[in-house]
């Protein structure tokens, strides 16, 4: 009977996140299904146990690795399982479960353990830069800057987060980045450049709001220099999900992309900093890792696809309407300000 019963190894980081793993290794036995799976738990014991644990898992067929802990364990778990038939299952515990979010997966434990039990699997891309795994976002300048602070911090957690965010933002001072893309070759003056592969840095922060995680393709959203009176509006638009919308902000698709800056300097993937030298190569690869999730989410993702290109569509003729209607507007007021 064991043979036809599926495995699950649930991998804890015991010090990430904010929520309490007790609570959750103690669900196991109520929502994990005994005639389905069975499973064993490991906690992690120091930086980079995890790849190891989830590396061996893999090379056991084990079905699903469950990810109990933060974004970097999410990360380094997800970095043994790619191109492997092992899917990668979350729990979200960490400060600010970008993947999970972007994926649907409840916040509530109880919850994303029903769905690990479920065993709804689907293929996501993952992006690389300088030949680093990341499966949320990547980037250069502000928030690479931040993430490095954050990891020096004594406390974590989201007000954590915020308050090293606003405390640099005062004196952060934007660099010149040169971009390189199958389309050529641009310079941009940025406050930062993050790319995307999911949609959001993690608590709905949305850096890259059209991005989706099957596409092939990274979104590289560009925040020009702005001053503080931009604040409000971008700061709501992250969260709104329009951050694109604003007009500090430059967005485009790419599936490679060379980012060329004057200084090494620091560079962040799924929120962790490393250092980088002058020049940064970034690239997405399709469909690389299996990851467990929600039902809905498979049975929706083309649907939803298609409804966005359609309200893209119509947002680029009602875009092209205001602006026909402002510059006449423009030319009206023009003649009737004229002087005689």
């Amino acid at each position: 009977m064991n043979e036809k019963m599926k495995k699950i190894t649930f991998i804890v980081n015991p010090i990430s996140g904010t929520q309490g793993k007790e609570l959750i290794l103690n669900l196991l036995n109520e929502k994990i299904d005994k005639e389905k799976y069975i499973w064993n738990v490991v906690n992690t014991e120091r930086a980079g146990h995890a790849i190891e644990i989830a590396a061996q898992a893999a090379r056991e067929n084990v079905d699903i690795v469950v990810a109990i802990g933060g974004d970097g364990t999410i990360n380094e778990i997800g970095r043994s399982l790619v191109h492997s038939k092992t899917a990668l299952g979350i729990i979200p515990c960490g400060s600010g479960n970008g993947l999970a979010r972007h994926l649907h997966i409840p916040m509530e434990p109880k919850k994303a353990l029903e769905i690990i039990n479920d065993g709804v699997m689907d293929s996501i891309d993952y992006g690389k830069i300088n030949g680093v795994d990341f499966f949320c976002t990547c980037g250069v300048g502000f928030d690479a800057f931040v993430s490095l602070k954050f990891a020096n911090a004594g406390k974590r957690g989201p007000l954590t987060y915020l308050e090293k965010t606003l405390q640099e933002s005062l004196t952060y001072q934007p660099e010149t980045y040169e971009l390189e893309t199958e389309d050529g070759i641009c310079k941009y003056k940025a406050f930062l450049i993050a790319c995307g592969n999911a949609s959001q840095y993690g608590n709905n922060a949305y850096i890259a709001p059209q991005a989706t995680l099957n596409d092939g393709l990274l979104d590289v959203t560009i925040l020009e220099p702005f001053t503080v009176l931009d604040v409000p509006a971008l700061a709501f638009q992250l969260f709104n999900k329009t951050l694109d919308q604003n007009s500090r902000i430059k967005t485009f698709r790419c599936r490679k992309l060379r980012i060329h800056r004057d200084n090494p300097g620091v560079v962040h993937f799924d929120g962790d900093p490393m250092q980088a030298d002058e020049d940064i190569n970034i690239e997405i690869i399709q469909r690389g890792l299996y990851v467990v999730v929600p039902r809905n989410t498979v049975e929706s993702n083309n649907v939803l696809q298609k409804a966005q290109e359609y309200v893209n569509g119509i947002k680029m003729i009602n875009e092209a309407i205001v602006d026909n209607i402002t510059h006449k507007n423009q030319k009206i007021i023009k003649k009737l300000t004229r002087k005689d």
